[in-house]
């Protein structure tokens, strides 16, 4: 089961992500991301966009994901609740392909904070002694 929080940084705020899966935790810290822009509950699955991005290990493929649904944001001005995110193991390191769904960014969606950039600050991948996945970054603010 994925879920999501915001942890407190300094002068930004971190996300973290869990899931019982790599891509689960993916997907809970996309939902996280998106969390720190609007309020994600009021957000309705209206629209898709497909993701595919490459990583040479999970920390570049994780930034490299979340850079790619902060790029939808800015040119289309989506906003997304949900992620299908499948992660695969290469040669080169891994590719992920994900769907992503939203719907345009509105008033209704409480517009919180603008997410300027995904950095590596504080980025942790692993996974728990429980067998749960976490994933975790501090967004630039």
């Amino acid at each position: 089961m994925k879920r999501w929080e915001h942890y407190e940084h300094t002068a930004d705020i971190g996300i973290r992500g869990y899931g019982d899966t790599l891509e689960e935790a993916f997907e809970a810290v996309a939902i996280a991301l998106f969390d720190v822009m609007v309020n994600v509950e009021k957000v309705e699955k209206k629209e898709v966009r497909e993701v595919e991005v490459e990583g040479e290990d999970l920390y570049s493929l994780l930034y490299n994901f979340l850079e790619e649904l902060l790029i939808l944001h800015d040119t289309e001005g989506l906003v997304f609740r949900d992620f299908e995110v499948k992660i695969e193991k290469t040669e080169e390191g891994y590719k992920l392909k994900a769907k992503a769904y939203g719907e345009k960014l509105s008033e209704k969606h409480e517009p919180k904070e603008e997410v300027k950039a995904i950095t590596y600050h504080d980025m942790e991948i692993k996974q728990l002694p429980n067998g749960e996945w976490m994933a975790q970054l501090v967004p630039d603010i």
